[in-house]
């Protein structure tokens, strides 16, 4: 399931612009410039909207942002300005959350973003069910779209609170990707996240878990029997992230995959 196909490049774009717009990628200190022209040429319908979205690149947008989608898992989902975009590191939350999937599952995403990974899961798992929520009004829009492509369900508000009360006891598996960048570190990311994505999708608080926290707290409610919370966090903050969801009952686990740079940790009520 491809939320947005690709598109040749177009016949009106003349082959010389290509090397242009690679030079003007690479001057700006792009590192896979021949990469991103490409993407750029091929989703360009004219010379002059071809100009606009390398403008926008040059100037630090987010490539993702400036081609209106992000791959995630093979498939590109729709991402629009300001949202937050889909890391390739978490694939492995969304792997680590399939293998413990079953058919006709019950999946809620929690601080979801553009939705790419709870729709990423219920595409591969037959029957399965997605609700997802959001804070951010611009991020219900976009995963509106990427969500309702694979028959699921977005809700604008905090956490669980927009969630039907009748999932309570019913999810099998929860997902938040929720902010864990610790505050005074907001500012040491780089500029195409720190300016152009929401900061309420990086900010972790004082020590980056303050979110989590407020996740877990409520999991065992919300989880069925043997279901599981899953959530990224950095490899430094594992130790401290296990002892939270531990002290609310749940059964803590932590995995990592050392190609991505990815650690998860899978909180399991008994």
């Amino acid at each position: 399931m491809a939320v947005l196909p690709s598109r040749p490049r177009p016949p009106h774009l003349p082959p010389r612009l290509f090397q242009a717009v690679v030079t003007r990628l690479r001057a700006a200190g792009c590192v896979f410039a021949e990469d991103e022209a490409e993407l750029l040429c091929s989703a360009a319908r004219t010379a002059d909207e071809l100009d606009t979205m390398v403008g926008r690149r040059v100037a630090g947008h987010p490539l993702e942002h400036v081609l209106g989608w992000a791959e995630f898992r093979g498939v590109r989902y729709a991402v629009d300005d300001g949202v937050f975009v889909p890391r390739r590191r978490t694939e492995f939350l969304v792997e680590r959350a399939e293998a413990l999937a079953r058919p006709g599952v019950v999946v809620v995403d929690l601080c979801c973003g553009s939705g790419a990974l709870g729709a990423a899961l219920v595409a591969a798992v037959d029957g399965a069910a997605l609700y997802a929520t959001d804070i951010d009004p611009a991020a219900v829009r976009c995963a509106r779209r990427n969500v309702g492509a694979v028959g699921g369900r977005v809700y604008e508000g905090d956490l669980y609170e927009p969630l039907p009360d009748a999932l309570r006891g019913r999810v099998d598996l929860l997902l938040a990707n929720v902010p864990y960048v610790p505050t005074e570190e907001v500012e040491l990311l780089p500029a195409e996240a720190r300016v152009h994505e929401a900061r309420v999708a990086l900010d972790g608080g004082a020590d980056g878990l303050d979110v989590l926290r407020r996740v877990t707290a409520e999991a065992a409610s919300w989880l069925a029997p043997g279901g599981s919370l899953l959530f990224e966090t950095s490899e430094r903050q594992a130790s401290l992230a296990t002892r939270i969801v531990a002290s609310e009952g749940l059964t803590p686990h932590v995995v990592t995959r050392e190609d991505l740079y990815a650690t998860v940790v899978i909180g399991s009520r008994a």
